[in-house]
């Protein structure tokens, strides 16, 4: 019992996170790679191998090591450089420079704060079994068109704080999409990037180059980052009748955007947006 509470003090803080995106199916498996975090720790202090996670030293490059007699991350098995929890894997800050094989039951992909910096049509060509991918903190600049196309069952995808200038072709179920933090303008969404994803509730929008709000927005949303708005952004400037009930949290604080300019944009909403109605 002593020996446990003090791996436990002794731990590393893990990285807080937002809860809004996460449900409690991840925030026990978070539990468990905490525990697997802990346990690892133990048997590499005593020098005892292990199947699952290797540490930084084994997985990244010794300089002082020729090219060939050097073991990069990228050249071990996922599940070696990597963690895999009962279909889920943690690829976190392991410096991977792509998308790693994943085991084929693969449903939940967590791959942050890595150097990944193109997603291709392979990467994800094979497996309908995934439900959620987090590529948050990579450095992505290209996403080939088809990248996501054969995720049928794919539901959250977060793309956050990376170098992406467009939004590539979605899947259909998604629930979630997070694409804060980029380098997107509005030239660069199609016209019907959004109008097909009639299960979208959530779009993250927020720190891209966007001067207008993307067009035909499912009626699906439920939350809504964004940064500038017109007459017709949520409502119909024509129907004084319609209403959007389901949307019930815009936030656009942080922006430049005076809302009080724009008294008719909220006719159809149950509550107001977040942001700031005058100038300071």
């Amino acid at each position: 019992m002593g020996s446990d509470s003090t791996a436990e003090s002794s731990a590393p803080p893990l990285r807080q996170e937002a809860l809004d995106d996460y449900d409690a199916d991840e925030i026990f498996e978070g539990m468990l790679f905490k525990q697997h975090f802990e346990q690892r720790k133990k048997e590499t202090a005593s020098e005892e191998p292990n199947g699952l996670t290797v540490s930084k030293r084994r997985a990244r490059r010794d300089t002082d090591q020729s090219v060939t007699d050097a073991t990069d991350a990228k050249d071990l098995p996922t599940c070696l450089a990597c963690v895999c929890l009962s279909g889920s894997v943690y690829c976190e800050e392991t410096d991977i420079e792509e998308v790693p094989p994943l085991p084929k039951e693969t449903a939940y992909l967590y791959a942050r704060f890595n150097q990944i910096k193109k997603i291709t049509a392979k990467d994800f060509s094979d497996f309908p079994t995934l439900k959620r991918i987090d590529l948050t903190g990579n450095l992505i600049e290209e996403i080939e068109e088809k990248a996501f196309e054969k995720l049928v069952n794919l539901e959250l995808l977060s793309l956050a704080e990376n170098k992406l200038t467009r939004i590539p072709a979605l899947p259909a179920k998604l629930t979630s999409f997070n694409v804060n933090e980029n380098m997107i303008k509005s030239k660069a969404i199609k016209a019907n990037a959004f109008k097909k994803l009639t299960n979208l509730g959530y779009l993250y929008l927020a720190n891209n180059q966007l001067d207008s709000v993307p067009a035909n927005l499912p009626e699906s949303l439920l939350q809504q980052y964004i940064e500038s708005i017109t007459d017709d952004t949520f409502c119909k400037a024509n129907d004084t009748r319609y209403l959007r009930p389901r949307l019930d949290e815009i936030r656009m604080e942080g922006n430049p955007v005076i809302l009080g300019k724009y008294p008719n944009s909220f006719t159809c909403l149950r509550v107001l947006p977040h942001g700031s109605y005058f100038k300071k």
